[in-house]
């Protein structure tokens, strides 16, 4: 549950401190760069398949 007030509007990647924040990933919804790619969806297999 993000609880940042500035998380909530705008998110921690686009705070000014989300650098010097010792609880972005506690009361906000910052995640860093290989988490987040490890959360996305892979690719479906076959689904640039030309029709």
């Amino acid at each position: 549950m993000t609880l940042c007030p500035i998380a909530l509007t705008a998110g921690c990647n686009k705070c000014p401190l989300v650098s010097a924040c010792p609880l972005k990933g506690i009361i906000g919804d910052y995640k860093a760069p290989q988490d987040a790619a490890r959360t996305q969806a892979p690719p479906k297999p076959g689904g640039d398949k030309p029709a």
